[in-house]
């Protein structure tokens, strides 16, 4: 027997016991069914989780037993809603299933967990936290002597937008003609991900309207990996190096904390 159908074997059989599982957790109360009396059983019937998604009972047996049969994202949607699983459960049955995560929809709005916004302060190094819109929900001293956030009100306060709008920052950001179309190529991958978002796209119209520079760049539809690596920053007058990275800090809030560090000398 090769890896591969091993791997698969016990990929089902895990699957069958996670539906089992969470079928077991549920009362018929639980999904708007009558309680029926006593059953000898915990749970939910297979018969009843099939109708509530939207299957066939034959369908939804093969299914829990782990049988090689089709699938589509849809339905998993269905039976995640039905079996009440939340966002890493949902996750964990993709896997189960497809052997990959779902395609989940990038949110713009959110708050900075406590946690995060601390650990961005503990830091040594100008560091600030981004969504998939490039708001800057929270930064460090550091970083507001870089970029100037608190200059800004909180509704202009975006990365994007001072970006294209703020000649201090394009000052500040050394051969700007070339960094900001890099920077833009990859702010397109997070639009990407939140284009289902209004307020993502209003940030976009807007900027259109008021930058032709933007305006043209946007319209090469250019995409590339995430900005890290080296940047050049004027302080004072003159350019220094800072290597700049970014880290996911909050996957289900689509949250990144993204850090300027100066090069150290012979770095």
């Amino acid at each position: 027997m090769s890896q591969t159908t091993r791997t698969l074997e016990r990929t089902r059989s895990d699957l069958a016991a996670f539906l089992v599982a969470h079928r077991a957790r549920l009362s018929p109360v639980d999904v708007g069914l009558p309680s029926g009396g006593r059953r000898r059983t915990p749970g939910l019937r297979r018969e009843e989780v099939a109708a509530l998604a939207g299957v066939g009972l034959t369908w939804y047996t093969w299914l829990e037993q782990g049988r090689n049969i089709g699938v589509s994202a849809t339905f998993l949607d269905n039976l995640a809603r039905v079996l009440k699983l939340d966002a890493a459960e949902r996750r964990h049955l993709f896997l189960l299933v497809h052997e990959r995560p779902p395609a989940e929809p990038g949110k713009t709005w959110c708050v900075l967990p406590p946690l995060v916004r601390r650990m961005m302060h503990d830091l040594p190094h100008a560091a600030f936290v981004l969504n998939l819109r490039w708001d800057v929900l929270g930064f460090n001293p550091l970083a507001d002597a870089l970029f100037s956030f608190s200059s800004h009100s909180l509704e202009r306060r975006n990365l994007l937008w001072l970006l294209f709008t703020d000649p201090l920052l394009r000052e500040r950001v050394d051969a700007w003609e070339k960094q900001a179309p890099l920077m833009l190529s990859s702010f397109r991958r997070d639009f990407a991900r939140a284009s289902q978002e209004a307020d993502i796209h209003e940030l976009v119209d807007e900027l259109e309207r008021v930058s032709p520079e933007f305006k043209a760049w946007w319209q090469t539809h250019d995409v590339r990996a995430s900005c890290t690596g080296l940047r050049m920053m004027m302080i004072e007058g003159k350019a220094e190096p800072f290597e700049h990275t970014s880290l996911t800090v909050d996957e289900d809030r689509h949250l990144r904390l993204v850090v300027y560090a100066r090069q150290q000398d012979g770095g």
